[in-house]
């Protein structure tokens, strides 16, 4: 019998609008003077775009660390069975989920307004240190904290929910080859865990990089500030933001091509498991 392949006529003609579409976009773009690419690429590389990057990048690895580590803490106080742990990693996660991180970084930014000394001690004991709040609450402290607590609310959600995806026969054979309750979470359950938590810290983490842009309210310089501060001298603001958006398309296409490879290397178990099924 003759094998006629079937027509998709619908999809060749989505396609080509499609395509005229953005072809449309494409030359309205490269044609229109008033995007100025040669402004554009004149300061693609500015000095002070460089410099709120570099600020760009370190500013969301630090945040995120903070947000992980933070997280994987509260997430395991969250399915502690101590009602004490339990109730303060809930309250954490309702505060700092619950509120805008615009807000908190203002807050954090102002905090001397609230305690103009901070002081290390006990509650009702001697104290062992006192700081000046102004000195200690820099911007680049404020930003830190504002970002790297929001992010812990964040990702302990993100932590326990691997956690609870891996099946519970997991721990109790583990428990009964006699591993402790550390190697147990670090050699049976973290490892199955990943592949669940790892897509959406991937998706965090470039969320995270342009949630950056935020802190230019605290007036801290990146990325986007930076921009902002050469436009309110020269009045170009098209071109900068076009600047600073190519720039974070660059980082987060980075981010993802890191992504997609942590993706592949914790599914491998899965991988090997629907060739031996095919096999």
């Amino acid at each position: 019998m003759t094998v006629v392949p079937l027509k998709h006529n619908g999809r060749l003609a989505a396609a080509a609008v499609l395509i005229i579409i953005m072809g449309g976009l494409i030359t309205s773009m490269v044609t229109n003077p008033r995007f100025k690419w040669n402004l554009v690429g004149q300061h693609l590389t500015n000095e002070s775009i460089l410099s709120g990057l570099l600020t760009t990048v370190w500013l969301t690895v630090a945040a995120m660390a903070i947000g992980i580590v933070l997280g994987t803490i509260v997430a395991l106080m969250r399915i502690s069975d101590n009602p004490v742990l339990n109730t303060v990693a809930s309250g954490y996660v309702f505060v700092f989920r619950g509120t805008p991180l615009l807000v908190q970084l203002i807050f954090w930014y102002n905090l001397s307004a609230l305690y103009p000394t901070l002081t290390l001690g006990f509650p009702f004991g001697p104290s062992l240190a006192s700081f000046e709040a102004n000195r200690v609450t820099t911007v680049y402290v404020a930003a830190l904290l504002g970002l790297g607590l929001n992010e812990g609310a964040y990702m302990s959600e993100i932590v326990r929910s691997g956690l609870s995806a891996v099946p519970h026969g997991q721990r109790e054979a583990a428990q009964a080859l006699g591993l402790s309750s550390g190697r147990v979470l670090t050699r049976v359950i973290l490892p199955q865990a990943m592949r669940v938590i790892v897509p959406p810290t991937g998706n965090q983490l470039i969320g995270m990089l342009k949630t950056t842009s935020l802190v230019s309210v605290i007036a801290m310089q990146e990325l986007l500030y930076s921009a902002q501060l050469i436009y309110t001298a020269n009045f170009q603001t098209i071109p900068l933001l076009i600047v600073a958006s190519i720039w974070y398309l660059v980082l987060t296409t980075v981010l993802s091509i890191g992504q997609n490879a942590l993706e592949r290397h914790f599914g491998r178990s899965d991988r090997r498991a629907t060739r031996s099924k095919k096999a």
